[in-house]
């Protein structure tokens, strides 16, 4: 078995992690909710191999192919594998989600172009909505909500109330960087106080383990660390790659894709500016930076 090989943890009642070691790029976290006669699913995966290990574990815990997935946003790691449980599926997303996946395309080959995706076809959402939606999985009440822009214009959060279980999708990395250059550092923390007030005590992130709400905490900290460095370097001039060089990682300093930090700190810098929230980001340069953060080396694709 491979160390980045997923695994299922069933986080409460007919409602099932789908988990994908070390979270690091490209290895999403899903979820499944149902039971052998209706199902849905949360997100599916970056490949196709990994979209089928998904499909067969739903398989595995009894239950039927899903008949509707929640996309908690348009990025490849989450979507790609959409096609795989075409054709029983439909899929639900915010409306920028299905703006923004459109746009995309298929992003992610672009970024890793070595990387063996398999059959992708860009299946956006066909069933969006605006703030909130509520969809029914047999009894399990399944809550979708729009957080405003945070880790993009089109996140959606699935929260299960009466499980007490919420699937946050990339408003949370738990034990990774955060990733803001696509949305908001400000909607970022605003997120956070809507997470809290679901009060849902398992956390599914959208990468790394399954955990609790101290992981709003410890992301917090992180985005008004990020939002004091941002102040500082802009205030003296000094470009975000600058600024991201000279900072002190801190508590921080162990979490995966460090680099992300200079692609948050351009989103930091174009809100001190002034740009609206999710205000489209110079693509080459942000990842241009993250890459010089690696001393010249590619961000790479854990798939």
């Amino acid at each position: 078995m491979s160390a980045t090989d997923p695994y299922v943890v069933a986080v409460a009642p007919n409602v099932h992690a789908f988990v994908q070691p070390d979270g690091g790029w490209c290895l999403n976290n899903a979820g499944f909710v149902g039971d052998g006669r209706e199902s849905l699913l949360v997100d599916t995966a970056a490949t196709e191999r990994r979209a089928g290990l998904l499909r067969a574990a739903v398989l595995d815990a009894g239950l039927a192919l899903p008949r509707t997935i929640v996309s908690t946003h348009h990025h490849g790691d989450h979507t790609y594998g959409n096609g795989v449980f075409r054709p029983e599926a439909r899929i639900v997303g915010h409306e920028n989600c299905r703006t923004e996946q459109l746009a995309a395309g298929r992003q992610l080959h672009l970024i890793w172009p070595q990387t063996d995706f398999g059959e992708v076809e860009i299946l956006p959402p066909d069933l969006t909505y605006g703030d909130r939606l509520t969809l029914y999985v047999g009894e399990i009440e399944v809550r979708v909500v729009h957080p405003g822009p945070a880790h993009t214009t089109g996140d959606s959060i699935v929260h299960l109330p009466e499980q007490g279980v919420v699937f946050t999708g990339d408003l949370i990395f738990h034990g990774g960087t955060p990733f803001l250059p696509m949305g908001s550092l400000a909607g970022s923390l605003r997120a956070l106080d809507l997470l809290r007030s679901l009060d849902a005590h398992t956390v599914v992130p959208g990468h790394g383990r399954i955990t609790d709400p101290s992981a709003y905490d410890a992301t917090e900290r992180y985005l008004r660390w990020v939002g004091e460095l941002a102040a500082e370097g802009h205030a003296k001039g000094a470009t975000p790659l600058e600024t991201a060089r000279a900072a002190e990682l801190g508590e921080f300093a162990a979490w995966q894709e460090g680099e992300r930090l200079v692609a948050n700190l351009h989103r930091a810098y174009a809100e001190l500016d002034g740009l609206p929230e999710g205000h489209p980001l110079d693509a080459a340069a942000v990842f241009g930076d993250m890459a010089a953060m690696n001393g010249g080396m590619p961000v790479a694709c854990h798939a």
